[in-house]
């Protein structure tokens, strides 16, 4: 394990800069997991072993109806400012400067970020985990240490690919443990709990933004082990049997319909095609593919080991009540870039692993994704994936704890809509922090939303937008406006239609027209339009 030394005399003396603390305030711990599939944990349907997730949310609520910006960049922006990604120049990507607002690859200078925010009310924060919004230096954001990836994760068994910021602090590590990242970002998180405890009248805020399941596949060879042979019946069976378990536990309606095998795509439409069924591929293939789901598995599992490790740490603390978790993903599962999934790098290119070449997959120095086929079933039953804006993509579980501070009875489930830019909002709220930055912002407290909402409420009137790659959507109350990049309008009434199947855009021309309005205002409002003409994604090559 990874053991971070930090000077307790220099974070003590930045503490002393901040406002005096409530002392009831709540402590604030949110996790995020990347590239996390709608019904992969096992209390939103799926079959991956997550009792530590799964406890929270019994222990809480779950939102049926939480919504990401579709990628992660854009979705990290939203969580930390409050914002539409766009708003805050990240409308797209790190990697890029496309030369427009909305759309110059790091983070606005003028955009407060939660501690910074949280500041004003005494909290101490920091962050352990993936950063990924273009600076090179959390630290400068109000975060008093940072250890993690600044960009995207691309090996969990590297110690040399996370970083501590400030820069020069050492790290101590036991030389009988092998080095895993997700491990390792969550021994920083306790350390950093540590350091929080010895002003014990101060309240703490830690982003815990886990690089997990992102690619590359990489996970311990016993978490593997586990789910050896659990996906060899393949995506179509796993579809059906994760949405039965959906409707029993009340996810989702009893009438709720699978959509059909998702499309998939790559930049520049290369390769373009439908998700194959299971059964119409070779023995090796599913071999391969079972292979991929499995370690992909074994990733989720890890990580909900992990955040176990600091529920418990918050339990001994006695923090455990007064500490509110939120816990969800910047996006939906990633389809990249064909139903296969990629080797090597992120590419066209696959490799067919057989015989003894299957245990080597997921160990140090692999490279591979998933690929459309498991991506589908792992957002069931929505369709499409990370990238995209129909619900695959956009969709995430969303669990809240705080016996503290809830009034729901424990285990409920909340269908109202809510979005990853009302986490700043909810901090502000039960922080009693002052948020005074020149963007005003467009969500609202979750904590409010949850305690005040009737039992069903997916027609509540709130509008929401979103907006990447071109793909674009507005949910108004039950219904949903949503487009592919090249493609018109569509139109779905949620009330009996939330898998977005029955196009009712043609029924409906004035209403599309009006929801339509409201996202071009939108759009001209918060930096979105003009649509860049070129994202400079070049990596994607012909075979």
């Amino acid at each position: 394990m990874l053991r971070s030394l930090f000077p307790l005399l220099v974070l003590c003396c930045v503490v002393g800069r901040v406002t005096a603390a409530n002392p009831d305030a709540p402590n604030i711990l949110y996790i995020l997991a990347d590239d996390l599939g709608y019904s992969d944990l096992g209390c939103y349907g799926g079959e991956i072993n997550t009792p530590v997730l799964d406890a929270l949310a019994a222990g809480g609520v779950r939102l049926s109806q939480f919504y990401n910006t579709g990628r992660c960049c854009p979705s990290r922006a939203s969580l930390l400012t409050g914002q539409y990604p766009h708003r805050v120049g990240l409308g797209h990507m790190t990697t890029n400067d496309l030369g427009r607002p909305g759309y110059r690859g790091v983070v606005s200078a003028n955009a407060q970020i939660i501690p910074q925010v949280l500041a004003s009310a005494g909290y101490r924060s920091f962050m352990s985990g993936k950063w990924h919004l273009g600076t090179d230096d959390p630290t400068r954001h109000g975060f008093e240490a940072f250890y993690g990836t600044l960009v995207s994760a691309k090996r969990f068994f590297d110690p040399d690919h996370l970083i501590h910021r400030p820069v020069g602090k050492s790290t101590k590590r036991d030389a009988s443990d092998e080095f895993y990242a997700t491990d390792a970002v969550t021994d920083h998180a306790l350390q950093c709990l540590s350091l929080a405890r010895t002003t014990p009248q101060t309240p703490w805020f830690v982003y815990l933004a886990y690089n997990a399941p992102h690619f590359p596949l990489h996970a311990p060879r016993d978490e593997i082990a586990k789910y050896a042979d659990r996906y060899q019946d393949g995506w179509d069976e796993l579809r059906a049997e994760r949405l039965t378990r959906m409707k029993e536990l009340g996810i989702v309606p009893d009438e709720t319909q699978l959509s059909a095998r998702s499309h998939w795509r790559n930049y520049g439409e290369i390769k373009i095609g439908v998700n194959p069924a299971w059964e119409s591929l070779s023995r090796d293939r599913q071999q391969d593919l079972a292979r991929r789901m499995a370690i992909y598995a074994a990733m989720i599992d890890r990580m909900d080991q992990q955040i176990g490790r600091v529920i418990d740490d918050l339990k001994d603390a006695g923090e455990l009540e007064n500490t509110l978790i939120v816990f969800t993903s910047d996006n939906g599962a990633c389809f990249e870039w064909d139903p296969f999934g990629f080797d090597i790098v992120s590419s066209n290119q696959n490799i067919l692993h057989t015989g003894a070449m299957l245990d080597e997959m997921g160990g140090p120095g692999t490279f591979h994704s998933i690929g459309s086929g498991w991506a589908n079933a792992a957002n069931t039953p929505w369709r499409l994936y990370k990238h995209f804006n129909h619900e695959g993509g956009i969709a995430s579980p969303g669990i809240v704890h705080w016996p503290a501070g809830l009034t729901p009875a424990a285990g409920s489930i909340v269908d109202r809509p809510m979005h990853l830019i009302d986490l700043l909002p909810t901090a502000v709220a039960v922080s009693g922090a002052t948020y005074d930055g020149s963007m005003p912002l467009p969500g609202i407290d979750l904590i409010d939303q949850i305690n005040h909402s009737p039992a069903h409420a997916s027609n509540t009137e709130r509008t929401l937008f979103f907006e990447h790659q071109g793909n674009r959507a507005v949910r108004r109350g039950k219904w949903k406006l949503v487009a592919l990049d090249d493609q018109p309008w569509e139109l779905y009434d949620f009330t009996v239609d939330r898998t977005e199947m029955n196009d009712l855009a043609g029924e409906h021309p004035k209403l599309v027209k009006e929801l339509g309005a409201a996202w071009d205002l939108w759009g001209a409002e918060n930096q979105v339009t003009p649509l860049p003409d070129d994202l400079r994604v070049n990596y994607l090559k012909a075979d």
